[in-house]
């Protein structure tokens, strides 16, 4: 665990200029320097008449030792009665008139005349999950309060009860974005070089929030792009030539340019890829800068992979890559595109249609590459610190080499850590409340591994079934056929789902393999004698009451409950049927208070073939095989060893008896 160092004392610096603050912000100034150091103060316009000041102050040890934090951050106050929301308009301009990083811009404060200040921004910000850490004071409650703690308890409150962890959709911000910068600028730099890129990725590996980063750095810079959703319905529904035109607009709509344009009725089959060269030409000029068009979702528009038809078996793939490259390559220097997307067979595809593809092997695109150590700590160590989580430095380790550097799943698992620790901050994250958190993960959120891999299943089934085999161990067949091509891993690879290292396949992700393991576990080879009972143990223990429900509800439903229990009664005979003639159907059916074994439920069904053959088969003697196969290789009848294919006769049975149990209950 690192402990920081802040030997800042509180105080205030000695040219510190509070001319232009009324006597009431001096003593909020004079109460903030009790336990901060307030370094400098400004004054800012959201508008021509809404001004707000502003003061930088600097956390001294105790509050570095709590929330993590040594940067400075930034105090706004608001001298109007009512807060608005264009108040947190105003730290904005606070960061740009103090750049660099000098400002922690993940927290602030806010002190506002508005007595009711903590309602209405809880009200404001929960419109926008994603906004910063803000701790309301009103003026009143800060002067009046004679609690030494009270700022303090203040801070926890707004740190410690909220999980940074838990966003689920892209990041619009730079606030919560951590480790993609380098990436961020290495697309920007083939922008400006005139250079198309593409990046792929799983799903929840932040391709969104990465374009929303590249608009955000191409905007800093007065620079132009536009984000095209490919999975918009309205887009992907489009036959080409609209959509060449619906860039075009968007281009004017998303960067706000006056320019004219033609009309959508113009961009017809034969003059959209000329009108469309024409047009970005005219809004160039207009803007005076490169336009970057980005393409999310482009599976949606790839042929043999879109949802839409004309995309899907048509040439409109075809006719649209066509005209963007011809439009790319008469008008040097005016735009280049960036393609984001799950699925790289856009640019993997040779042809199209008979046609060859224009983009195929034409734009050099990445996989989103996994986090490694560092940046793992960096994005966990600040929310976690913030939050009042204090990890041991070999969970970081673990962390990403049990989720592969996959920012989302990590996400998910330090959110378990937050909600197993409690409300007690700061608190220790050690290895075993890590532990804890891997299993709750496992059992909460195999439906989000389910989703990440569902591309490779969908689309790459080969190298899904590759994977799986590798999950359940049956090595010799997987490195058999990646030694026959390397097309059987090269998307695992890519991905970073496996990893490589002198001709040897592992997981980089655990989580995965741990799902598909549970999810196979009952094709798993080169079984124990130990692992063949328990499985079969654990099996058969699943199917039996399942089958005495299914029984007793198909008998009861055709036969009423006293004729239904005469009829099974009949099957026992002898001492059971004599003891049991008392019994309601229910009772018979419990083992708690009857005996019931496989054999009878074999039994009754058999007798009774006529009621049961709709859902078990037209076949009664293959029914009655596979009933006897599980029967026999139960635990307590091990005199000896199972064979492999003894294990093959029990696995084909049972697998059979529980897709009939299953498409009953479902």
């Amino acid at each position: 665990m690192v402990t920081i160092i802040n030997k800042v004392k509180a105080g205030k610096h000695p040219l510190l200029d509070l001319s232009k603050f009324s006597d009431e912000e001096k003593k909020l100034i004079d109460i903030l320097a009790i336990e901060w150091y307030v370094t400098c103060c400004g004054i800012v316009s959201t508008s021509p008449r809404s001004t707000y000041k502003y003061a930088l102050i600097k956390p001294t040890e105790k509050y570095s030792e709590l929330f993590n934090f040594e940067l400075e951050i930034a105090v706004c106050f608001s001298d109007y009665t009512t807060l608005e929301p264009r108040a947190l308009d105003a730290y904005e301009l606070v960061y740009s008139q103090n750049p660099g990083f000098r400002v922690e811009k993940t927290i602030t404060i806010l002190l506002s005349k508005d007595n009711d200040v903590r309602t209405k921004l809880q009200d404001i910000l929960r419109k926008d999950p994603e906004y910063q850490i803000i701790i309301p004071f009103s003026y009143k409650e800060i002067l009046e309060n004679k609690d030494s703690f009270f700022i303090r308890n203040r801070f926890k409150e707004f740190f410690y009860s909220r999980d940074l962890f838990s966003f689920q959709n892209p990041l619009t911000k730079d606030f919560y974005f951590f480790g993609r910068k380098e990436l961020i600028h290495n697309i920007v730099s083939k922008h400006n070089s005139n250079e198309n890129s593409g990046l792929f990725g799983l799903r929840k590996t932040g391709k969104t929030s990465i374009v929303y980063g590249i608009q955000r750095v191409l905007k800093n810079s007065n620079q132009c792009s536009v984000y095209i959703d490919c999975q918009d319905p309205s887009f992907h529904k489009s036959g080409w030539n609209r959509a060449l035109w619906i860039i075009i607009s968007k281009i004017k709509e998303q960067n706000n340019i006056e320019c004219k344009i033609h009309i959508e009725q113009e961009y017809t089959e034969v003059n959209a890829s000329s009108l469309f060269a024409k047009d970005i030409t005219a809004i160039y000029k207009k803007a005076k800068s490169k336009i970057l068009i980005i393409f999310d979702e482009v599976e949606h528009i790839t042929y043999n992979v879109s949802p839409s038809n004309h995309w899907h078996k048509g040439n409109d793939s075809l006719y649209f890559w066509q005209a963007l490259r011809s439009a790319y390559q008469s008008n040097i220097d005016i735009f280049t595109y960036l393609i984001v997307g799950t699925n790289p067979k856009c640019v993997e595809i040779a042809s199209i249609n008979g046609t060859d593809n224009p983009i195929f092997n034409q734009i050099p695109y990445q996989y989103i590459p996994s986090f490694d150590v560092s940046q793992t700590k960096d994005m966990v160590n600040k929310l976690g610190g913030i939050m009042g989580l204090k990890f041991d430095d070999i969970i970081y380790g673990k962390l990403t080499d049990d989720f592969g550097g996959h920012p989302f799943l990590i996400r998910l698992v330090c959110s378990q850590i937050h909600q197993i620790v409690g409300e007690q901050r700061p608190a220790r994250v050690d290895k075993s409340v890590y532990e804890q958190a891997v299993v709750l993960f496992n059992t909460k959120y195999g439906n989000y591994i389910k989703m990440v891999i569902n591309i490779l299943k969908e689309y790459y089934s080969d190298e899904y079934e590759m994977l799986r085999m590798l999950a359940i161990g049956d090595i010799t067949t997987f490195n058999e056929f990646a030694a026959t091509s390397r097309e059987y891993t090269n998307h695992l690879l890519g991905y970073n789902i496996l990893d490589m290292n002198n001709e040897s396949y592992t997981f980089k992700i655990e989580a995965i393999r741990h799902y598909l393991e549970l999810d196979n576990r009952y094709t798993r080879i080169k079984l124990s004698q130990d692992e063949k009972r328990k499985e079969i143990s654990e099996r058969r223990n699943i199917i039996e009451p399942k089958l005495r429900i299914m029984v007793r509800q198909i008998l009861t439903t055709k036969y009423g409950q006293n004729e239904a229990k005469q009829k099974i009664l009949s099957v026992y005979g002898g001492e059971r049927e004599r003891n049991y003639y008392s019994y309601s159907i229910k009772d018979i059916f419990d083992p708690n208070k009857a005996i019931i074994y496989f054999e009878d439920l074999k039994k009754i069904i058999s007798k009774y073939w006529d009621d049961f053959k709709h859902l078990f088969g037209s076949d009664q003697s293959r029914f009655n095989t596979y009933m006897s196969n599980i029967n026999k290789y139960r635990v307590d009848a091990h005199a000896k060893d199972i064979s492999d294919d003894e294990m093959s006769e029990f696995r084909v049975s049972a697998r059979k008896i529980e897709q009939y149990i299953s498409d009953y209950f479902d």
